[in-house]
């Protein structure tokens, strides 16, 4: 079960941002004896891969937080996340880590279950991220933006590391996006209705 946990969490920080969940999982691997990645996945470990990532990284980070800039950033990405998340759920789910011992376990007669879950996952949690934005660009004129990619920013980190680390809390952190998936359908169906209550009154008095 935990291993399910983890690549979930791992999916779902890369539907935030494509690259923390590939550059947390390789830096801990590199450096640390948090977890243990699979043959397949060692390359996440390599010193010029963590470049990139970094280097992709540095730019999603400035991208994301420009209005209208980020909007566009969510158009590229919604082909870039779902990916990293199904690399980032099949490394981590078939890793050893402090609470995973035996991770082959779980997913040993389907070997594209893990990449197909991180897919779907990262895809709904960039979906919801894409969604958002609009609505806090709108409600804060803009000035929202930097604000919310920096609490994704944070979100995701903390999700990739507690994936590996303490992966029952990730539970916690899907409980917080589903809050927010509920967060931005209310708040779309109210600019909608107060747009058609807008043209219904110009249409009444005009």
């Amino acid at each position: 079960m935990f291993e399910v946990l983890t690549g979930t969490g791992l999916a779902a920080s890369a539907g935030l941002n494509a690259y923390i969940p590939l550059l947390t999982m390789g830096l801990l691997a590199r450096y640390t004896s948090a977890i243990d990645l699979p043959s397949g996945s060692a390359w996440l470990t390599n010193g010029w891969t963590l470049t990139i990532l970094s280097i992709l990284l540095a730019i999603e980070m400035v991208a994301d937080k420009v209005p209208v800039v980020d909007h566009v950033n969510d158009i590229v990405q919604t082909f870039v996340r779902p990916t990293a998340g199904g690399l980032a759920f099949g490394a981590g789910s078939a890793s050893e880590t402090v609470t995973v011992t035996d991770p082959g376990s779980f997913f040993t007669s389907n070997q594209w279950a893990p990449i197909a879950a991180g897919v779907v996952i990262a895809l709904v949690v960039h979906g919801l991220k894409a969604a958002s934005r609009p609505v806090v660009n709108v409600t804060t004129a803009g000035f929202g933006a930097p604000v919310a990619s920096t609490a994704e920013d944070i979100g995701s980190v903390l999700m990739s590391v507690l994936a590996i680390v303490l992966p029952v809390l990730v539970l916690g952190g899907l409980g917080v996006l589903v809050w927010a998936a509920v967060w931005v359908v209310r708040r779309r169906n109210r600019r909608r209705r107060e747009r058609a209550a807008s043209v219904g009154t110009r249409h009444l008095f005009g």
